[in-house]
């Protein structure tokens, strides 16, 4: 069985993301969605909250489920026998940026690949920056979200509006 992970932040998950979720998904036979914890990096959502958001995001696809990890992507890769890292590039600042993580978890984990797949156009613009920001300033943010999600997260930021 090849098992691909697709990595991030999901800080909330994205119709691009979901894009390159179900690309990855037609290329291995399983693909885990993970939810990776970095501690330097300030999220608006929990992690309980993003692995939640993915799930109902990802429900339909077959071979995919979501998992979270707060340790090193490569010695995740190797726990769960994956073969290969799955991520989104939507710009060539992208690149530059995934280019030298590919080689350091090849590095860490020889033989683990790092597959890039270059952004839908139709989506190529949208970023959980981008998505943040417009929730932020209450725009409708319904063609951005996948819909699993979005109910999901329109549910915790009414409970968070009532809470303040």
């Amino acid at each position: 069985m090849r098992r691909a992970i697709c990595p991030g932040s999901y800080d909330p998950v994205t119709v691009g993301h979901l894009d390159i979720i179900r690309r990855a998904a037609a290329l291995f036979d399983e693909v885990v969605v993970l939810v990776a914890v970095n501690s330097s990096k300030k999220t608006m959502f929990t992690v309980q909250q993003r692995v939640q958001m993915l799930r109902a995001a990802v429900a339909d696809i077959p071979g995919v489920c979501v998992e979270s990890s707060d340790g090193l992507l490569a010695e995740y890769a190797r726990s769960c026998g994956a073969c290969a890292l799955v991520k989104g590039v939507r710009s060539a600042q992208d690149l530059d940026y995934e280019q030298p993580m590919a080689h350091a978890n090849r590095y860490l984990e020889p033989g683990l690949e790092t597959v890039l797949l270059p952004a839908a156009p139709a989506v190529s613009w949208i970023s959980s920056t981008i998505v943040r920001e417009m929730l932020r300033y209450q725009q409708d943010i319904s063609e951005m979200v996948p819909a699993g999600a979005l109910e999901i997260l329109s549910a915790q930021l009414q409970k968070e509006n009532e809470n303040r």
